[in-house]
């Protein structure tokens, strides 16, 4: 069940959802960004077990014109994102239609309609992941999935145990040991990174935990150097 039915607005055209993602008995959450473009075409990153409500919530910002998971591992609502938005088409990493069963095109090359507002890259050198960074143009937003976490210290004590052994002690924000583990080949990855940390963004919307609603590409930076990747 949704923690928040109500998109939460970030910025012109951009809203959160968050919903619990259970695991172990601690809360990740999974985050679901709402882009609009000037088309008035949402493109819904992320999926999550998404409530007739909720659809008619997200309906209220714009017509739905694409879903969009950036992650191979990111299959775990899925099914219940295609079942909500049966008619929208579902963009992922290549690969991933295998895993969830059903057709997905890819994210990159990116639909032209998104030219000007919307920017994607693959992250390279880590294969297992196949992470896609997106920029929102207009409002300097960054949108990961994966590549890093963001909690605080205030979480339950299950879930700072377990971000413990899953991220490490720096996890406001930090890199995961399995995305750290996952790079196959560091000079790609850190390549692909340079290029993201050339955007102009801000704030960085991450897939589970908090935002960063200000200074994130330095605080992006420190976490990815803390992770053992300096790109220049």
């Amino acid at each position: 069940m949704n923690t928040i039915t109500t998109p939460l607005p970030l910025a012109a055209n951009l809203w959160l959802l968050a919903y619990p993602l259970k695991m172990l008995g601690a809360d990740l959450r999974r985050n679901v960004t709402l882009i609009r473009l000037r088309s008035g075409k949402l493109v819904i990153h992320s999926t999550a077990p998404f409530s007739p409500e909720d659809v008619a919530s997200i309906r209220l910002m714009g017509e739905p014109g694409w879903l969009l998971d950036g992650v191979l591992r990111h299959d775990t609502f899925a099914k219940e994102g295609r079942e909500a938005f049966p008619t929208v088409p579902f963009l992922a990493p290549e690969g991933f239609s295998e895993v969830v069963g059903f057709p997905t095109g890819l994210i990159v090359p990116s639909p032209v309609e998104w030219a000007g507002e919307l920017i994607a890259l693959e992250i390279q050198g880590a294969p297992e992941a196949r992470d896609t960074a997106l920029l929102h143009v207009p409002s300097r937003t960054l949108i990961i999935t994966e590549l890093i976490f963001n909690f605080g210290g205030d979480e339950p004590i299950w879930t700072e145990l377990l971000l413990r052994v899953a991220v490490g002690g720096e996890h406001h924000p930090g890199m995961s040991r399995p995305m750290k583990a996952g790079v196959k080949d560091k000079a790609a990855f850190q390549s692909s990174l340079a290029t993201i940390l050339e955007w102009d963004f801000d704030r960085v919307i991450v897939g589970h935990g908090d935002v960063i609603e200000s200074d994130g590409k330095t605080k992006l930076r420190a976490a990815l150097a803390a992770a053992g990747f300096s790109p220049t």
